[in-house]
């Protein structure tokens, strides 16, 4: 996805955010009610977490120097796995609290009207945002499913906004929920309930975004797609023998290291050698922009199989 349109996206949620979760606040000041307190952290910490991801962004964007010789791009991952963090222990952990406390108190709700009101339009304007990153993620998923699509991603600043998205209007209609029927049947206890349950749904929200982000973090190879073009430009240049494999690892959304193995014609010299390197490393980056390091191993195929059977070893740990 093009930075620009991950940058549209997490600007919507940021300023949607920042509106609903003002509102929020103001409408439990006036009403009291469990829920809307829970709404109103749950806003309140996406807001902090678009700005987060705004300067995981920028920080991913740096160009590579002597101190990182492979880029910021894993600054993104971090960044992201930080907002996790924060909708684990804010977002979850004072929604629980807070619908706890009100079981505990069972305070009754006053002006019922104004959360109908807040809880409505903050739906309309959470859907807005939700929308346009659902829009932006379908333009990148191609055929696969929502979910193999979210495990396949690796660029977590498009993901998070839209999970965050789809857990926000879940909540609200939770909140609303919960506010319904403290109001018809009379009973606080539900609109405390309903905090609590949104409390679990963000924990499960935040643990979902850590595991992906744990995995982008740790390293992610990058997809068939690639590897076979990588091999198939390797194997057209007349200086190589055989293009046995390729090795890649994210350093960042659109920021790739790949290692490839290949036998070299036994009768080039070095300076041959030098120039078949430079020359396929032309067309390689020509052709694929987000490798942004590229390096050859010369490997008989024997030494290849063995490395194979290694990572395949390694798939059983």
């Amino acid at each position: 996805m093009a930075r620009s349109t991950t940058t549209t996206v997490i600007y919507a949620a940021l300023f949607g955010n920042l509106a609903i979760a003002i509102t929020k606040f103001g409408a439990a000041f006036f009403t009291g009610s469990s829920a809307m307190i829970s709404e109103g952290v749950h806003s309140l910490v996406d807001t902090f977490n678009e700005i987060l991801l705004l300067y995981g962004l920028r920080r991913a964007g740096l160009p590579r120097d002597r101190h990182r010789p492979f880029g910021y791009g894993r600054e993104l991952y971090f960044w992201s796995f930080v907002v996790a963090l924060l909708i684990f222990s804010l977002g979850a952990g004072v929604s629980i609290y807070e619908g706890i406390v009100h079981l505990q108190a069972q305070e009754p709700m006053s002006s019922p009207v104004i959360n109908y009101a807040v809880l409505s339009l903050s739906i309309v304007f959470e859907g807005i945002s939700w929308w346009i990153a659902l829009k932006a993620f379908r333009a990148t998923k191609g055929d696969l499913g929502y979910f193999a699509a979210f495990r396949a991603s690796k660029d977590p600043a498009t993901f998070t906004v839209l999970l965050e998205d789809t857990a926000a209007l879940l909540g609200l209609m939770i909140a609303l929920a919960g506010v319904a029927l403290a109001h018809g049947l009379g009973d606080p206890r539900f609109d405390g309930a309903a905090s609590i349950c949104i409390g679990l749904l963000l924990a499960a929200t935040a643990v979902f975004l850590a595991r992906e982000c744990k995995g982008l973090l740790m390293g992610e190879a990058a997809s068939p797609v690639l590897h076979a073009a990588l091999l198939e430009l390797a194997a057209s240049d007349p200086a190589i023998r055989t293009a046995h494999g390729v090795v890649t690892v994210h350093l960042g959304p659109t920021q790739i290291f790949a290692a490839l193995s290949a036998e070299f014609d036994e009768e080039l010299r070095a300076p041959e050698i030098e120039d078949c390197v430079d020359r396929l490393e032309a067309k390689i980056k020509a052709a694929h922009p987000e490798v942004t390091t590229l390096l050859f191993r010369p490997q008989s195929k024997r030494s290849w199989r063995q490395s194979l059977i290694e990572l395949k070893a390694g798939d059983g740990i």
